[in-house]
C-alpha cells in the first residue's frame, strides 16, 4: 500500500486526505500548527491519522507521496529535506484531477480571481449545470471528488497552487494579469513569479482554450516563449487585433464561438477592472455553450464578492467600503481608479515586497487623507509622508477607524484597500475584513 502524508490540514489537506484514504492509501496528516476542530473531526470520521503542533520527521519522510498546502513555502525545513530525498511533492488539486474527469475551468491572475471565478460559477449555477467551486475558493477540490462530484468545477488557483501542479489539466484556462506579488515567496524575483503564473496553460491541448489579457505587457511577453496547443481567446477594453471579447461603443461584445452582445451599463460589476473580470467570464461560458440569455442575466444581476469593493454603508455622510481582499499594490490602484469621491486610504499590513511607486500618482489624485494600519508603518510613512496628505498611524482596526471617522467629511469615501497580507494583525484578509466592517456598522 502506497504511503501518501498530507502537510496542512486546512480545507485542502483535510479534503486531500479523505479522498487519499478512499483511493486505498495509507494515509497521514501533519500540522505544524493547531488543526481546526472540524477538520480534526473530518480526519477521525475517515480513520485518517494526524498531528498537530509539530512534525514527526520518521512518520513524513517515508512517504511515497506528499500532498503540500500551498500556504507551506518550499524554504520549510521539512519540505526542503523531503526536496532533498526527491520525494514528490504535489498540490491538493495536482492530486485531486487524477480521480476526475469533469470539465476543469481554473483561473488565475494577480487580480480578480475570485470575482471573476464567483461570476461564472453565478453563471452556471444560473443555466442549471451541475457545478462545483474550488480552489482557492468553496470546498475542497478534492473532498468534492471524494464525496460530492461535479460535471463542471470552477477553480480559483494561486501561484502556490500552480508551482506544484504537473499532470493537471485546465479544459478552460484563464489569466486575467500579472503584476508583482508574493515576491517573498519567489526569492524576490518577479520572473518565478510569473513562471508560476504560467503553469496554468500546462497540458492544454487543441481542444481547449485559453483566455487572457490581451493588453497584459507580462502576458504578452511570455507567449512567445510557449508552445500553445489550446485556443486563443484575448480580450482587451477595446476592439483590437485579436481580441474576441471586448467593449465597443458602449456595447459588451463577444465573437467566439458565437456572437454575443449586451449594454455595458447593464453589467453589475463596475470600474475597469471589472470590465476585464465580465469579459473573461462570459467568454468561459459562451465557450460551454450556456445560452446567450442567461450569460446576459447572470452578468446583469451577479451580487459582487465579500471584501472585493463590498459597499459596507454610509454614516454621516460618510461612504464605507471594504476592499480587503486588495493584498498588492495592483488590486489597489484598481480600487483607486474607481474612486469618484475624495478618499480615506487604509494601508498596510505584512508587506510582500511591495513597490508602492505605481499608486502614488493615484494616492495624490484621489486621497484627502491616508491611515495606515500594520504593526510596523515605516515603509508606508517612509513612501507617502511627504506628499502633503494627513496621514493618521494605527495598529488596531478600532484605533483605523476611529482615525477614519475623525479624518472624513461628509461625502468622501473611506476604503479599506490595503497593498498588504493581513497576517500582522489577523488572521486573515477576511478576519480584516469583518473587523473593519463591524467597527463601522458601530459608528
Amino acid at each position: 500500500m502506497k504511503r501518501i502524508v498530507v502537510l496542512g490540514a486546512g480545507e485542502s489537506g483535510a479534503g486531500a486526505a479523505v479522498l487519499a484514504k478512499k483511493e486505498g492509501f495509507d494515509v497521514f496528516v501533519s500540522d505544524s500548527t493547531s488543526i481546526k476542530d472540524k477538520y480534526k473531526q473530518r480526519l477521525d470520521d475517515h480513520g485518517i491519522a494526524w498531528e498537530e503542533g509539530g512534525h514527526t520527521e520518521a512518520d513524513i519522510l517515508n512517504a511515497d507521496e506528499v500532498i503540500k498546502s500551498p500556504g507551506i513555502p518550499d524554504e520549510t525545513p521539512i519540505i526542503q529535506k523531503l526536496i532533498k530525498q526527491e520525494t514528490h511533492i504535489i498540490s491538493e488539486i495536482e492530486f485531486a484531477g487524477r480521480y476526475t474527469h469533469s470539465k476543469m475551468i481554473c483561473i488565475t491572475g494577480s487580480n480578480g480571481k475570485t470575482t471573476t471565478t464567483s461570476l461564472i460559477y453565478h453563471i452556471f449555477k444560473t443555466a442549471g449545470y451541475d457545478v462545483g467551486l474550488a480552489g482557492n475558493i468553496g470546498r475542497s477540490l478534492a473532498l468534492q471528488v471524494a464525496e460530492d462530484p461535479h460535471e463542471y468545477y470552477i477553480i480559483e488557483l494561486s501561484s502556490f497552487q500552480l508551482d506544484n501542479m504537473y499532470d493537471f489539466r485546465a479544459n478552460i484556462a484563464i489569466l486575467l494579469n500579472i503584476t508583482p506579488d508574493h515576491l517573498d515567496r519567489y526569492n524576490y524575483k518577479f520572473q518565478n513569479y510569473v513562471n508560476a503564473k504560467m503553469r496554468i496553460i500546462r497540458n492544454q491541448t487543441e481542444t481547449d482554450s485559453f483566455i487572457y489579457w490581451n493588453d497584459d505587457p507580462v502576458i504578452k511577453k511570455e507567449l512567445d516563449k510557449y508552445d500553445i496547443h489550446a485556443v486563443r481567446c484575448p480580450f482587451s477594453e477595446v476592439k483590437e487585433k485579436g481580441s474576441i471579447g471586448y467593449i465597443e461603443q458602449g456595447q459588451y461584445k463577444l465573437e467566439y464561438p458565437v456572437p454575443f452582445n449586451m449594454e455595458q451599463e447593464a453589467l453589475s460589476l463596475t470600474g475597469k477592472h471589472n470590465i476585464y473580470n465580465s469579459l473573461a467570464a462570459g467568454i468561459a461560458s459562451n465557450i460551454s455553450g450556456i445560452k446567450k440569455e442567461v450569460i446576459r442575466k447572470s452578468l446583469s444581476d451577479f451580487p459582487g464578492v465579500e471584501h472585493r469593493l463590498e459597499k459596507v454603508c454610509d454614516v454621516a455622510g460618510v461612504h464605507y467600503v471594504n476592499d480587503s481582499k486588495a493584498t498588492n499594490v495592483d488590486a489597489c490602484w484598481y480600487a483607486l481608479e474607481s474612486m469618484r469621491t475624495p478618499t480615506i486610504l487604509i494601508l498596510g499590513g505584512k508587506d510582500k515586497g511591495n513597490d508602492y511607486t505605481a499608486i502614488k500618482e493615484l494616492v495624490r489624485q484621489k486621497c484627502a487623507g491616508l491611515v495606515y494600519l500594520g504593526a510596523d508603518n515605516k515603509k508606508l510613512h517612509d513612501n507617502f509622508d511627504g506628499m502633503g496628505i494627513p496621514v493618521a498611524d494605527t495598529h488596531s482596526m478600532k484605533e483605523c477607524v476611529e482615525a477614519c471617522h475623525r479624518m472624513a467629511k461628509t461625502g468622501d469615501t473611506v476604503l479599506l484597500s490595503p497593498c498588504c497580507a493581513s497576517f500582522d494583525l489577523f488572521k486573515n484578509m477576511e478576519d480584516r475584513g469583518n473587523q473593519f466592517k463591524a467597527l463601522v456598522r458601530n459608528l
